[in-house]
């Protein structure tokens, strides 16, 4: 439908447009032109009324072009994992098309988990070229809010708890992604950090925890990225929404940012016309998100960018400056997509796309822990294998919110261990607990039928009888992506897991050393279990290629090389936005609004461990492997650096073990004293290293000013004279290596006031 709409559109625009192709073509029409010579060239040809048109949709995805000058359509759709199926023009429901199934990769929390860059590139080129194939001009995504508490049902969506990690990650995503023609949608942009109450949480947070926490993965995306569009939160701070937020989108993202790109609303996240003109909102979408809920022929034209802007202009209230600036990032948008050149035409459900997904889920599984080697499985002939679990064989990729997916095809976890196995052990399988049976969402069904009427005391007495003579125990559970779990508009109601799933792997433990914990999810569980079974592993929602992934690992195929991207915490009351934080917000009397202090400041995930001295479940960064690393001597090219020098550290790096595998090597940097309070420890730089066995390998990291600053309100990022220390590990919890240095300012100029300066010099470790 829409291909022969646009190609329909675009012959009716040229035959009716007063210039050739030849050597008169329009500027904007040039390709080879500069790009601000064509934005230019097109918006002084446009009507008043054109302009307005392109500033807010026309239907569920996408916004109108300009016909009468050839200039087609803009269409988006939600990502991150994939490409969302298509729905009718005005309403939620399916298209009923029979082409639109995709590829689902991990979830980003996966991506994350691989702390490797390579992985972040493939992953957006992969998108994209799905994204190109269904004609698709912007993907909306990936997302970089930060993980502030394990009970945000859209925590699985985001790249962890650091801003350092997400900054890396995000830039080789957006910039694969757009190399391919296909716009990143960065989103949500800003503090965006729970999904209850998200459309009436007003955040109020310092300055610091802003410039320092929430904002350096948005400005990596912006300023190293390039990222041509990003998108609105739905939330409040400062009592504006985000969507059209002064201080964030026209003072800190187009002002100290510089970026050219489109700010791109929330489905439904525009609320007002004098402030969308006014504070950077570019593109408004779904404000009706049913595209006719206000009982009007034509509710598109209603909303706040559209008449109403047109009549404020024609009246006088308001003049064309903001217009202009709004339409020429759309057409600069459009010239950078679908008006741009030299892209392929991408591929849909290809063996190479299906390889990606497999090869990053396997790269961001994490290890969590493997007492007496109970993993990789040594499997003799006639070996018994039992897998127990609803989320062995339910579907994942359908659920969770907007970035719910309609599959080509989907290998469950059990179907993978059985196709690894096959020949070597027979595989068994015994439900434990009944979950969410539905597996359906906005009209994509995974067709299964998973209901079940026993009760829990007969799922589990069969589970026990079937492990009692297994040689292993595979337990795979976790959440899913049912409201209230890892989904989009509700939080979870606590850490603990759902289904007395606690309940199943206690019996199971109780007759079955070698148990392995498989936990499906995108945010920490509570495991009270788990001193108690043979090992356990994160295994985030992989997408397509599930089963084969966690097969890889868990057979030993693949090494285990993921570490956590965020804290798994003991307990609730262990979690700063807990603990002192104001979650889920305070209710204004007679408002609808919910006030949430972010008390806790910069001290979040493991900074705030740290600084109490807590010990988590699992640290920031851990993950262990099949094989075994020995650190060397860290050394350092100097001692002493300034802001014009840098200092390289170095490290050798040995796999002491008998396998092939990956480390990543992590740097933490500790200011010994400062003028305001910092965490004891930052994460300022990792290497992911891949080591044969008896193979050493130096990783070295760059470490320059940025790394060092901290921003003060008073001042902006300050780098201050000072003692500080290296820390290199293994994770945020294992240190291997410290070492000293000096940092002096040549200058007292140097104390630096530009509040512009780092996050992507957060990126100063390389």
């Amino acid at each position: 439908m829409k291909l022969s709409i646009l190609f329909s559109t675009v012959a009716l625009a040229l035959a009716a447009s007063p210039v050739s192709l030849g050597a008169d073509t329009p500027v904007y029409k040039d390709q080879t032109a500069p790009l601000e010579a064509r934005v230019d060239d097109a918006l002084s040809r446009m009507t008043l009324r054109e302009k307005i048109d392109i500033i807010h949709a026309q239907s569920k995805f996408c916004s109108p072009g300009v016909p009468r000058l050839g200039i087609p359509e803009l269409w988006t759709t939600d990502g991150p994992h994939g490409i969302r199926a298509e729905v009718l023009w005005d309403e939620w429901d399916q298209a009923g098309w029979t082409n639109d199934s995709c590829v689902a990769f991990p979830a980003l929390t996966c991506l994350a988990a691989t702390w490797n860059p390579d992985m972040a590139a493939l992953y957006g080129r992969s998108l994209a070229e799905e994204a190109r194939y269904r004609g698709k001009d912007v993907v909306l995504g990936p997302g970089v809010n930060m993980y502030r508490t394990p009970l945000n049902g859209r925590n699985f969506e985001y790249m962890g708890e650091d801003p350092y990690l997400a900054s890396v990650m995000v830039v080789p995503y957006v910039k694969a992604l757009q190399n391919e023609g296909v716009a990143a949608c960065v989103k949500h942009y800003a503090l965006n950090n729970q999904e209850i109450n998200r459309h009436t949480t007003n955040v109020i947070v310092d300055d610091r925890a802003l410039y320092e926490i929430y904002l350096p993965a948005f400005k990596a995306a912006v300023v190293d990225g390039g990222a041509w569009s990003i998108m609105g939160s739905y939330n409040r701070y400062l009592d504006e929404h985000c969507c059209h937020n002064n201080r964030l989108l026209m003072q800190i993202l187009k002002g100290e940012w510089g970026f050219d790109g489109a700010v791109i609303s929330d489905w439904g996240g525009a609320h007002d016309t004098p402030q969308a003109i006014a504070n950077g909102l570019d593109i408004e979408f779904g404000t009706w998100t049913d595209g006719l809920q206000d009982g009007r022929s034509k509710a598109y034209d209603n909303y706040f960018l559209a008449d109403p802007y047109l009549a404020a202009i024609e009246s006088g209230q308001v003049g064309t400056d903001e217009l202009d600036d709004k339409a020429r990032r759309v057409l600069r948008l459009l010239f950078r997509t679908s008006m741009a050149s030299g892209y392929g035409h991408g591929s849909l459900c290809s063996d190479e796309h299906y390889a990606a997904a497999r090869r990053i889920g396997a790269d961001g599984i994490v290890l969590l822990a493997n007492r007496d080697n109970t993993l990789p499985m040594n499997l003799s002939d006639g070996a018994r294998v039992l897998v127990v679990g609803e989320n062995a064989i339910k579907m994942m990729t359908v659920g969770g919110g907007s970035s719910s997916l309609k599959v080509q095809r989907e290998l469950t976890p059990l179907d993978g261990l059985r196709e690894a196995l096959k020949g070597k052990a027979t595989v068994d399988y015994a439900r434990g607990y009944v979950g969410d049976i539905t597996g359906e969402y906005n009209g994509v069904t995974s067709g299964q039928n998973l209901a079940d009427s026993r009760t829990p005391a007969e799922l589990i007495e069969e589970a026990v009888g079937k492990a009692r003579g297994a040689d292993y125990v595979v337990f795979v559970g976790g959440l899913n992506k049912s409201p209230g779990q890892d989904c989009e508009d509700a939080d979870r109601s606590g850490l603990e897991l759902p289904y007395a799933q606690d309940d199943v792997i206690r019996a199971l433990a109780a007759v079955n050393p070698r148990l392995i914990i498989v936990n499906v999810s995108g945010n920490a569980v509570a495991m009270p279990w788990v001193d108690s079974v043979g090992a356990v592993v994160q295994a985030w929602f992989l997408g397509s290629e599930c089963g084969n992934s966690l097969a890889d690992v868990l057979t030993g195929a693949v090494n285990p090389s993921g570490k956590l991207p965020f804290t798994f915490p003991r307990r609730l009351s262990d979690v700063a936005a807990h603990a002192v934080g104001q979650y889920p917000g305070v209710k204004r009397a007679d408002s609808p609004i919910h006030d949430e202090r972010y008390d806790e400041g910069i001290f979040t995930g493991y900074r705030w461990h740290d600084s109490r001295n807590i010990e988590p479940l699992f640290a920031f960064g851990h993950g262990l492997s099949y094989t075994t690393f020995e650190y060397g001597q860290l050394t350092a090219d100097n001692s002493e650096m300034n802001p014009g020098s840098t200092i390289t550290l170095s490290m050798p790096v040995k796999n002491t073990g008998s396998r092939a595998g990956a480390e990543v090597v992590q740097l933490y940097i500790a200011d010994n004293e400062s003028s305001l309070p910092r965490p004891q420890k930052e994460l300022k730089g990792f290497s992911k290293v891949y080591l044969q066995p008896g193979e050493t390998a130096t990783v070295t990291f760059t470490v320059d000013k940025t790394a060092l600053s901290f921003y003060d309100p008073a001042r902006g990022w300050v780098a201050e004279d000072g003692d500080f220390k290296a820390l290199v590990g293994a994770a945020s919890d294992d240190i291997r290596a410290t070492l000293p240095f000096t940092y002096r300012n040549e200058t007292a100029q140097n104390s630096n006031n530009n509040s512009s300066e780092p996050v992507s010099g957060a990126l100063g470790c390389r």
